[in-house]
């Protein structure tokens, strides 16, 4: 039978669970508390036709340390293997784009990304393919940002985007 493990891991900008299949780490969501667990982990067993397995150390061990080490502002590169079956085409090509162009402390627009992958004037299909990224933090979506200087969207909520560019000395630290 096929399955992925999972887990959940605490840190600065609230609980995250993390999944990975045999090919890597495939999943990372935002704000894991119960419902939004379980949500999560329904959808991700349909889309890959696997059962979900919880954390045995195996496979989320390292990507559990690592993000730790991130949080800790001990870590500026992941080095993990990525499952990217959760994403194709366009998409997955802006964000592997994103993942090797736009490294830690760095933010890029919408628009420039847009041009890295030979498609000028679709920032928008980026903006999409930022909102569709399974695996945020370690493909730092956090990090595309609108050209006039505005946060744009972000699937953990703006909250969660400023704290992390602020983890990275984009923004200033926030005030609580």
């Amino acid at each position: 039978m096929n399955t992925f493990e999972w887990g959940v891991v605490d840190t600065d900008i609230g609980p995250l669970l993390l999944a990975a299949s045999g090919r890597g780490l495939v999943t990372v969501a935002f704000h894991a508390r119960p419902a939004v667990r379980d949500r999560t982990l329904a959808r991700l067993a349909e889309r890959l036709g696997a059962e979900p397995v919880a954390e045995t150390g195996v496979r989320l061990a390292e990507p559990i340390r690592q993000l730790r080490a991130y949080f800790g502002g001990g870590l500026r590169e992941f080095d993990l293997p990525l499952d990217w079956s959760l994403s194709g085409g366009f998409n997955r090509e802006v964000l592997r784009e994103l993942l090797a162009g736009v490294p830690y402390g760095t933010v890029v627009g919408y628009g420039d990304l847009a041009a890295r992958v030979g498609q000028p004037g679709a920032a928008q299909a980026v903006g999409a393919a930022m909102g569709s990224n399974p695996i945020p933090v370690v493909v730092p979506c956090h990090r595309v940002v609108e050209t006039d200087g505005g946060l744009g969207g972000f699937g953990g909520g703006l909250e969660t985007k400023r704290r992390l560019l602020a983890l990275e000395g984009v923004l200033p630290e926030p005030l609580f």
